[in-house]
């Protein structure tokens, strides 16, 4: 049966938000719909999959947040998690976590592929009877 998924991209860094979406798109059906929204950073990925809960079958959040000098990066990465785990769960609808943290840019660059791992996750979710 087709799908109806969004994937919502934190697009602060680029270069490493195309790669997640890149990697997520070659393992979602071609014969499903997909829609992708940009937002500007990691912390508002939760209230645009909730503003969007009933128009998908999943969801999928990707974005990168890299490790400053402040506690601003444990903060960030810890309620956006916690976000979408309480919407996931909240509306029993499958929502792939692909926010990757790390502790430079480096890291996020070879990390960029990670977005083919929350993919799977919803599309394993999904399948579930």
């Amino acid at each position: 049966m087709k799908k109806k998924h969004l994937i919502v991209v934190a697009d602060y860094y680029h270069e490493v938000a195309n790669g997640l979406v890149e990697s997520a798109l070659k393992l979602i059906p071609k014969s499903d719909t997909i829609k992708i929204i940009k937002v500007p950073g990691v912390f508002e990925i939760p209230v645009t999959i909730s503003k969007n809960i009933k128009k998908y079958d999943s969801f999928i959040a990707l974005g990168c947040v890299i490790k400053g000098e402040t506690p601003h990066f444990d903060f960030i990465s810890q309620a956006s998690t916690n976000a979408i785990m309480d919407l996931s769960i909240s509306s029993k609808k499958p929502i792939g976590n692909g926010i990757i943290t790390c502790l430079n840019k480096e890291q996020a660059i070879t990390r960029k592929k990670k977005g083919s791992e929350a993919a799977q996750a919803v599309i394993s979710v999904l399948s579930q009877k």
